[in-house]
């Protein structure tokens, strides 16, 4: 049986080529919120400045940690595990007849087809599988199908990459990743997916709008060990890639109780870089340097004398408009830091920020209306990059 490289092959093989327009760059402002209001709208406060060493070291207020593991019935209520026995990929489309085939296989229990194919996401190339959240969930190990986080994730049109992947491509969690050709996406969560070969999964219509291979992939489920490889083999015809997904090979590369870990980066550096991404031209020095003035990062989040709350110091009004959900917990917290920072991004984004010079200093203008405060935050954000370089 041949491993990992030919199954690659055979997903670049039968991947269709991308077919996404991308729009024009810009961000579509709330109707009614005056964006020059600004996030805090109130007067600058004088904060004594600190050092800007220690980011990589100084952890967010809340710990970051792996998402707690929940019992299946919690996140899956209903769902009845279906561990993968056989995953294959066809060189093309799998016709009906062909399905009815598979399923009708001694020891076959249950089958699936899924879209797949590979996409080059920063010039890396990865394997994906695009599946309907309902559908799919059960084929995933226990603490995968049980983890809300996961399957919000994909309905939202992010991706969510296996832990191998993560490891072996340096992959951050909560960054955005630009697919050559293609949309930005944010990677929201790691998990154990159990599927050698497979990098990735998105959703079934993020699928199709990246040209994935339609109906290419099977998985087949039964009894353990007892599905004829050369059977599944005959049915699908020379040209497809059969694996086998025996119990030794699952315990051996993804054990079954890993945790699933979703998007909270272990600094405030790490945290401001991936909020960054979300930017384009956007440095996080600039959002390290919003930080420190703002609150100190997170030392001292208010309120303030006008109402700002949280550690980049918002405005609710203006959090209600611009506020994000930065680690997919399905909450946006002002008083969160995961919130909080990809929040001033998207709210600088919005204002002009990534487009530089001027602009820039317009936008953290908006974030608080004195040239003064601007000309601190820039002057901080030049000694981070001077301590970070």
């Amino acid at each position: 049986m041949s491993g990992l490289p030919s199954l690659r092959a055979v997903l670049l093989m039968v991947t269709a080529v991308l077919a996404v327009t991308i729009a024009a760059g810009g961000v579509v402002l709330v109707m009614g919120e005056d964006p020059s209001a600004g996030p805090a709208a109130r007067e600058t406060e004088k904060r004594p400045e600190r050092q800007t060493a220690g980011l990589d070291k100084l952890v967010p207020t809340t710990p970051p940690t792996a998402a707690p593991v929940k019992e299946f019935g919690e996140g899956g209520a209903g769902v009845t595990p279906t561990p993968p026995r056989v995953l294959a990929i066809a060189p093309g489309e799998v016709p009906k007849e062909t399905r009815f085939a598979l399923s009708a296989l001694k020891h076959v229990q249950k089958a699936i087809v899924v879209d797949a194919g590979s996409v080059k996401v920063a010039g890396t190339g990865l394997n994906l599988l695009a599946v309907d959240q309902a559908e799919f969930r059960s084929w995933t190990p226990e603490a995968v199908a049980g983890h809300p986080g996961v399957w919000s994730a994909l309905a939202r049109g992010e991706f969510v990459a296996d832990a191998a992947a993560v490891r072996r491509y340096d992959l951050k969690l909560g960054a955005y990743y630009q697919v050559d050709g293609g949309p930005r996406l944010r990677l929201a969560a790691s998990a154990p997916l159990g599927l050698t070969g497979v990098d990735a999964l998105v959703g079934t219509e993020l699928g199709r709008a990246l040209g994935l291979a339609p109906g290419v992939a099977v998985l087949l489920h039964g009894k353990e060990g007892k599905i004829s490889e050369a059977g599944v083999r005959k049915a699908l015809g020379q040209g497809a890639q059969v694996v086998m997904l025996d119990k030794a090979h699952r315990e051996r590369e993804q054990p079954r109780r890993a945790a699933v870990t979703t998007g909270r980066p272990g600094s405030y550096l790490e945290l401001y870089q991936q909020a960054a991404t979300r930017c384009p031209g956007l440095s996080w020095t600039v959002l390290a340097a919003i930080g420190q003035v703002e609150s100190s990062h997170g030392r001292n989040n208010g309120p303030s004398s006008a109402g700002a709350l949280g550690p980049m110091q918002f405005m609710p009004a203006t959090w209600k408009a611009y506020g994000v959900d930065g680690d997919g917990d399905g909450e946006k917290d002002i008083w969160s830091p995961y919130d909080a920072v990809p929040g001033a991004a998207n709210y600088l984004c919005a204002v002009g920020a990534g487009q530089g010079g001027e602009k820039l200093r317009k936008a953290v203008w908006h974030y608080n209306h004195s040239w003064d405060y601007v000309n601190k935050v820039l002057g901080i954000a030049d000694a981070y990059a001077r301590s970070y370089t």
